[in-house]
């Protein structure tokens, strides 16, 4: 007896046939709101962090890794998902996800001590990782190419409601009832995404056939991934203050495995198995630039999530609920931006798009040093719309420039692997930041926490955002090898 049979009633040729011709859109809208509680896990915890830091004694570094275990378990469960797709389905992934998700949340909300505090981010994180790819598989696969850029602003314009909504109702949810409360955020939306996921959502594979039960999951490339983030995590952080032989220790191990790492991905599909990672999607130019572009603007927008916050709050003397108020208009901003370029994604060519939300995300972050103690809420509120209108330039744009032209065989590997290199670049920009800040800290001769905001401090941060917004500009270097369309040659 074939294991598809019992699936067969749900399957995608099902679901259309059922719900109709506007069945892709409420499939999309179905995934949209789970990775909306993956996001929203993802960021709205850093307004809560100098709570959560005050009640467990913690120092900058330990309070770090509430965002840093997140981003590693997000990081590295990225790459599982073409593999749990083709192994489970579209159904019994994405509710598997949604169900983790929903357990770290309320194990987070009711943890008694730090450590079971990051088991749940922990937990929250490797349900996001696997989520993510998912809408990207979905646009490229159900969608034309003329409604790719349209599908993709929907799912965009859903998609930044959670960064911009989340920060303001989990700072007035920290200020009312503590840092505990926003852990319970992500619950109405895991139930709402379950309950639409058995309507919606196709217990097919990526393929549109029946799962397939005989490849097993890469184990040792997954633990390559795993040591090689962890190291270089926990090399950055050593650099400011560990002993320099034991950063450069972690530093060359971290390299050590990514090269490993490679290598055995090459093995593997000479071999003729499945590698976490398809190597042949590097010979596609404007995948390979896209996924470069990824990497360094991940590793400026998460370093910049984490600082924006603590920059607010311990910099500017602001509290929870008013840096969420100073956010909600950028991100409702970010959510228009992302309707109007999603149209132009569908004609214009991605490079240009891209380059533009570069360079005014740079411009956003070179411009804070206009931001002084005295300065209006008005500016900061101002600086902090242009990166995200220049965020609604990259959003819809940079997957569809980079995944254009490659085979539907490679598209959910494609989808993979851009997110896996934004998150491993956001997760190095996470720490890259607070080894950034305390060393300038430090060369001020002013410590984060203690005494009332200064100019000394304040100058700090805004060799920080310096440095990101030189990253952005190091970006624009290679998103102008976006937007080809030629197709891949299949091997």
């Amino acid at each position: 007896m074939s294991a598809a049979v019992p699936e067969a009633p749900d399957s995608g040729a099902a679901l259309r046939e059922r719900h109709g011709p506007n069945y892709r859109w409420w499939l999309l809208l179905a995934v949209m709101v789970g990775t909306m509680a993956s996001i929203m896990s993802s960021t709205v915890v850093n307004v809560a962090i100098p709570g959560l830091s005050h009640q467990f004694a913690l120092g900058q570094a330990r309070a770090q890794w509430v965002t840093s275990g997140f981003m590693v378990a997000m990081t590295v469960s990225m790459l599982t998902t073409p593999w749990l797709l083709a192994r489970f389905g579209y159904r019994a992934t994405y509710d598997g996800c949604m169900g983790l998700l929903l357990a770290g949340g309320l194990l987070g909300g009711l943890a008694q001590n730090y450590p079971l505090v990051l088991v749940a981010r922990v937990l929250e994180g490797l349900a996001a990782g696997v989520v993510q790819p998912i809408p990207a598989i979905i646009i490229m696969r159900a969608f034309a190419p003329h409604e790719q850029g349209r599908a993709s602003g929907m799912f965009g314009m859903g998609v930044v409601l959670a960064p911009a909504l989340g920060p303001s109702i989990g700072g007035v949810l920290v200020d009312w009832f503590g840092w505990r409360s926003i852990f319970f955020m992500v619950g109405p939306f895991c139930a709402a995404a379950l309950w639409m996921a058995h309507r919606y959502v196709p217990t097919s594979a990526p393929g549109g056939g029946a799962a397939q039960r005989g490849e097993t999951l890469d184990a040792l490339g997954l633990l390559l991934t795993s040591a090689g983030t962890l190291s270089l995590l926990n090399g950055l952080v050593s650099v400011r203050s560990g002993p320099g032989w034991e950063a450069g220790a972690l530093l060359a191990l971290a390299a050590a495995c990514f090269a490993a790492f490679a290598l055995w991905q090459h093995r593997r599909m000479r071999g003729g198995q499945a590698p976490l990672m398809n190597l042949r999607l590097f010979a596609w130019r404007p995948f390979a630039m896209g996924a470069l572009v990824a990497l360094i603007y991940g590793t400026a927008l998460f370093g910049s999530t984490y600082l924006l916050p603590v920059y607010m709050q311990m910099g500017l003397g602001l509290s929870a609920s008013s840096v969420g108020g100073i956010l909600m208009p950028s991100g409702l901003v970010l959510a228009g931006a992302i309707a109007v370029v999603a149209r132009l994604a569908d004609r214009r060519p991605a490079s240009g798009l891209v380059m533009m939300g570069l360079s005014l995300l740079a411009l956003s972050f070179a411009a804070m040093v206009t931001i002084g103690l005295s300065a209006s809420l008005w500016l900061l509120m101002t600086w902090s719309i242009v990166g995200r209108i220049g965020l609604g330039f990259i959003l819809p744009s940079l997957n569809l420039g980079a995944m254009r032209g490659l085979e539907k065989d490679l598209i959910a590997q494609g989808s993979s692997v851009i997110n896996f290199v934004r998150t491993l670049g956001g997760a190095a920009g996470v720490g890259l930041c607070g080894i950034a800040l305390e060393w300038r800290l430090a060369a001020h001769g002013v410590a984060l926490g203690q005494g009332p905001p200064s100019a000394a401090r304040l100058a700090a941060f805004d060799e920080v955002f310096l440095m990101l917004a030189a990253l952005c500009a190091l970006a624009m270097l290679a998103a102008r090898h976006l937007g080809a369309h030629t197709r891949l040659t299949p091997q």
